[in-house]
């Protein structure tokens, strides 16, 4: 890998389409165990240059010198709670602007780089409300002046909370003699009902603004005394840490190791990458080493690690165990994952230090010594709340407030396009950028970019996911899957909607509906297999699959050992899967001819079937 040329596959590019589809997914997925995506290290020297030049020299310069702090005199900051509230505020704003999280070529966006405020500034873009039936003032799909006006009154309530220098706090003051103040709890007011807000009408910038970890902490800027706030940012910390540790048991952690350290930059040695397959290139599937690199320095460390730091009293224990959990942060931050999270890394790394070090249990930031027990109590059972129902409901929870960040168990999705429809997204659909392929061919040509695109296909083909996902495919599509254009529903989405984190909540069939309204797909010109995570307490997964013009076509689950167990190219064929429910052919004629003389739709679309095994 080059500094500015990539690793390219070795396929001649003019006939690679010309290849079986399942046969593109064998030689991409050995050329990514060994070069990962290939990306010239350029790339990874601008998200370096974004994360600690911009997000953390300018956000640090900022936080200190509107505090009335010199930011080369990091002895006199590092443990100032303003300094601190500031860093979380400048991440929110970073992360809400765009520019954070789920950036770049890493993320699909190539040109422009980023999606964020260029879509969300822009009337006319699709919305996605979470409830449209059961909150008022939320249907609809498209965004509407009201949008653009709360997402704006955001940014500026962060920029004001982000510059204004602090308050002074009583509470402060009774522990910390001498200190910079508070930012104005006053600010957090509008600030949490504009978030809100904007999440009932749009949850895209809700989770683009990781609120489920930086929200609870803005509320608790503004109601909680000094000391059992930091009691309680401890407990948001810890419940994120365990909660990603837990997410990690199962199956489908040890199948993001590989494919992620092959995607590491700095790691060039092949032979360490192949350790981590089986017996590559004939063995895909993850070795015991990726086992125990996932397992013992991901599962185990981010349980018992936070657990050490929130009950310690032990200086020299809690000192190894804050900095056991920065070189955690720093290591993913290394590892360039697809998502980027890079600020939110190191945020984390920054907080273990501040929270855990420079406001030690030993010294009176404690649970013990929370002047407000039971509400303490309330605060640790509303931050369980959410990730204890999506691990056992996740149809009902996105995958992040669930805190399963990274852990594998994601909702995922591929898309299938017949010749020529996927450029109906770009001529329909109102947004800040085109098509991924689109944003390439500024780049590459034409048969280049169909490579790239299928080198995303290819990392999913490592993960429990995608063998299901391509067993669908090639269950509904048939022989025809060779000649329809498959994309990975991840980058496809951030195309459209600006964002996309590894959530398939983000690109479900209402997100498919909001598409079919603008482009009016023809019955099989757009078809979708969509998958939701595992329950913790089962061993199968639910499916669907959409086609953008009928609706949910067919519903069921498999086996998530049954994927596990079959190589990224499914030599022996699809997975089986268990149907419980699909679109009968008269139903489906239906839906399509008008002539037909249609029934109330009390059959759900469709006719409920006997559950049959299929794909064996």
């Amino acid at each position: 890998m080059g500094l500015t040329q990539p690793d390219f596959p070795p396929v001649d590019p003019a006939t690679f389409l010309d290849k079986p589809f399942l046969e593109r997914l064998r030689i991409l997925g050995a050329h990514w165990a060994e070069y990962g995506f290939g990306t010239p290290k350029m790339v990874h020297l601008i998200y370096l240059v974004k994360v600690f030049v911009f997000y953390a020299g300018v956000g640090i310069t900022i936080a200190t010198l509107t505090s009335g702090l010199n930011p080369l005199h990091v002895g006199e900051w590092w443990n100032e709670p303003i300094v601190y509230q500031k860093a979380l505020l400048w991440t929110v704003l970073v992360e809400v602007l765009g520019i954070g999280g789920s950036w770049g070529p890493l993320a699909g966006h190539f040109k422009p780089m980023t999606g964020g405020f260029l879509y969300w500034l822009r009337p006319q873009t699709i919305r996605l409300p979470p409830w449209p039936d059961k909150v008022p003032f939320t249907r609809g799909d498209t965004r509407t002046p009201f949008d653009i006006a709360v997402y704006s009154l955001i940014l500026v309530n962060l920029v004001v909370a982000i510059v204004l220098p602090g308050v002074s706090s009583t509470s402060l003051d009774s522990v910390v003699a001498d200190n910079a103040g508070l930012v104005n709890p006053v600010l957090m007011y509008p600030l949490i009902a504009l978030m809100v807000v904007i999440g009932l009408r749009d949850k895209v910038i809700f989770i683009a603004a990781r609120s489920e970890q930086y929200l609870p902490a803005i509320v608790f800027f503004g109601f909680l005394p000094f000391v059992d706030m930091i009691i309680a940012l401890k407990l948001l910390m810890v419940t994120v840490w365990v909660g990603a540790g837990v997410s990690k048991m199962g199956h489908h952690f040890s199948m993001v190791i590989p494919p992620m350290l092959s995607n590491t930059p700095w790691l060039g040695s092949k032979a360490i990458k192949r350790a981590h397959y089986r017996n590559f290139p004939e063995d895909m599937r993850p070795s015991k080493l990726a086992g125990g690199v996932g397992h013992v320095l991901g599962t185990i460390v981010e349980i018992v690690t936070p657990l050490i730091l929130l009950f310690s009293t032990n200086k020299w224990l809690t000192l190894g165990a804050v900095a056991l959990m920065v070189c955690f942060h720093l290591f993913i931050l290394s590892t360039f994952p697809l998502a980027v999270p890079l600020e939110w890394n190191l945020l984390f790394a920054f907080a273990a230090i501040f929270l855990f070090w420079g406001f030690p249990n030993w010294d009176g930031f404690g649970l013990t010594d929370t002047s407000m027990p039971w509400a303490m109590v309330l605060i640790a059972a509303a931050l369980c709340f959410f990730p204890i129902l999506g691990n056992l409901r996740p149809d009902l929870v996105s995958f992040l407030p669930s805190m399963r960040q990274y852990a594998g168990n994601w909702a995922s999705a591929t898309w299938a396009f017949a010749p020529g429809a996927e450029e109906k997204l770009d001529e329909f659909v109102v947004r800040g950028a085109k098509n991924t392929r689109t944003q390439l061919l500024a780049s590459y040509e034409p048969e280049v970019a169909d490579v790239v695109m299928h080198q995303m296909m290819a990392w999913r083909s490592m993960h429990s996911q995608g063998r299901a996902l391509f067993s669908l495919m090639m269950r509904h599509l048939g022989d025809d899957i060779d000649t329809y254009t498959l994309r990975e529903a991840e980058f496809s989405c951030n195309s459209l909607v600006a964002f996309n984190f590894g959530d398939g909540h983000l690109h479900d069939e209402k997100m498919i509906a909001a598409l079919q309204r603008r482009c009016n797909f023809a019955p099989g010109e757009f078809t979708i297999a969509w998958i939701e995570s595992q329950p913790i307490h089962r061993g199968t997964q639910r499916f669907k699959v959409i086609d953008a013009a009928l609706g949910v076509i067919e519903t069921g689950t498999y086996r998530v050992r049954d994927a596990v167990a079959e190589q990224p190219w499914l030599p022996n064929g699809p997975i089986p899967f268990e149907v419980d429910w699909t679109l009968d052919v008269d139903a489906r004629r239906a839906v399509t001819d008008p002539e037909v003389v249609r029934e109330p739709q009390m059959r759900s679309n469709g006719v409920a079937q006997t559950p049959n095994k299929v794909g064996q």
